[in-house]
């Protein structure tokens, strides 16, 4: 449903809704949604005024341990609730549970007397960026694509296995392959069919290079919808996945022999009137804006990289020469660059930021991209940066991408650019909450610690 609805529709449509629930989510600082089931009388109460969600969605991690390190929630504060408010333009029904209504929501908070965005809430981090686009009489319009492995694994079998060997759907590297979709055609039309009904479009499915992993483009639309979409898309998929024995998986990189997994997102900017991006008198056709818009974010890549690639398996899949770009880089109609641009028809003609992960958080990828290319327009900043060919050629020079969170937390802590755009308050909690994440990551000892030490050494 479009985001124009209003509370009256939405409450309406509960009303004539069966059942007594109502499922409503927010996307915590990983992108993973976090929910509850409200009763119907609750919910006209809640779409009104909103409701309480504990603020310990900003305050741990993705397995539920509280950071040591933040300041804006945590024990030293007692994790009391935080106001959500329900977004009535995001209302769905979830197709494979009895159709319950669905609605997405966001946090505020009460500053100076006045109601106004909790800085730290991913889709408030996205609409502060397009409230500034919205200044620059422009409006950006996304879509994302995303691969991922699929696994004949249940959660309880998974952990049986202590997260060593999951059994993938299909064998063989078989890309675009009608034999494999065949073999899973349930699962395959499911995921269209089911995804359609949940207002999640899909406009093409296939299987990738790899066994068992396929790769979704998700229909075209505004941003903050295109956003919506995408985070709904991954949880979707998984409950869809656990009906037919099968657990998707949008892990950068499950295995260091093969392709890993991308969330690539398709950009453009509208006056309203027309494509902004596209001038057929323009340098491989594209507008003078379009350029600016690229160079800001080829300047700026480093800056946002951990909003790209949020977590420490994310850093495992820039590997030369397995399809994931490894460098600030671009090119017209080359999957080797980070940024392809795609100079076509009036209404086409747009970039496609390639150098995400599949574990991206969607709403504070889409902000990255969106705020580092209006940085980009805003300064009027010129494409110096020539294009490249082939697989890098021309870009001997270009320095590559780090190899660890850490190194790019610090790069993003220190970004002028991030802070201009989205606030000290979120560059600092979001820089704090990777560095977390890198401190797990030396606590652990990990498998391949054990086979290489545990004897020999």
């Amino acid at each position: 449903m479009p985001q124009s609805t209003s509370v009256a529709k939405a409450i309406a449509a509960v009303r004539n809704a069966p059942g007594t629930r109502v499922k409503v989510a927010v996307s915590d600082i990983d992108g993973i949604l976090r929910g509850k089931y409200l009763h119907k009388d609750k919910f006209y109460s809640a779409v009104e005024g909103g409701f309480g969600f504990c603020d310990v969605v900003f305050g741990w991690d993705m397995m539920d341990v509280t950071y040591d390190n933040t300041s804006l929630t945590g024990w030293h504060k007692g994790f009391p609730d935080a106001l959500a408010k329900i977004d009535p333009g995001t209302l769905r029904h979830v197709p494979w549970d009895d159709g319950v209504p669905f609605f997405l929501g966001e946090f505020v908070q009460q500053k100076n007397g006045k109601e106004v965005p909790l800085d730290i809430c991913p889709r408030q981090v996205l609409k502060r960026v397009l409230k500034r686009a919205e200044k620059l009489g422009v409006m950006p319009l996304c879509g994302m694509e995303f691969e991922w492995f699929n696994f004949i694994e249940t959660p309880q079998s998974w952990a049986d296995k202590k997260g060593v060997g999951p059994t993938t759907l299909t064998p063989g590297m078989f890309g675009y392959s009608l034999l494999r979709a065949n073999a899973n055609r349930d699962f395959f039309a499911a995921l269209m069919n089911d995804m359609a009904a949940f207002g999640v479009p899909i406009e093409g499915l296939h299987t990738e290079t790899g066994p068992g992993v396929y790769e979704a483009a998700i229909v075209f639309s505004e941003a903050l919808e295109a956003a919506d979409r995408a985070i709904l898309f991954k949880t979707g998929a998984k409950e869809i996945g656990a009906r037919f024995g099968i657990m998707p998986s949008f892990m950068a990189k499950w295995n260091a022999h093969l392709p890993g997994c991308s969330g690539h997102i398709h950009q453009s900017l509208t006056d309203g009137k027309k494509n902004v991006f596209h001038d057929p008198k323009g340098r491989h056709g594209m507008s003078k804006l379009f350029e600016s818009y690229l160079a800001g974010q080829v300047g700026a890549l480093m800056e946002m990289a951990p909003m790209y690639w949020p977590t420490i398996n994310s850093y495992k899949r820039l590997v030369d020469g397995f399809w994931a770009p490894v460098k600030p880089t671009w090119g017209v109609d080359n999957r080797t660059a980070s940024f392809r641009v795609l100079a076509a028809s009036p209404k086409s003609t747009r970039l496609e930021t390639r150098c995400p992960g599949a574990d991206m958080n969607p709403y504070l990828a889409a902000a990255a991209c969106i705020a580092a290319g209006l940085n980009g327009v805003e300064r009027g900043m010129k494409l110096t940066a020539k294009p490249i060919h082939g697989t890098n050629q021309g870009a001997e020079n270009v320095p590559r991408a780090p190899r660890t969170l850490i190194e790019t937390t610090r790069i993003f802590r220190e970004s002028k650019v991030a802070r201009d755009w989205f606030g000290d308050d979120f560059v600092d909690h979001f820089a704090a909450t990777r560095e977390w994440e890198w401190r797990q990551w030396q606590d652990a000892v990990t498998d391949w610690e054990m086979k290489r030490y545990f004897e020999i050494i």
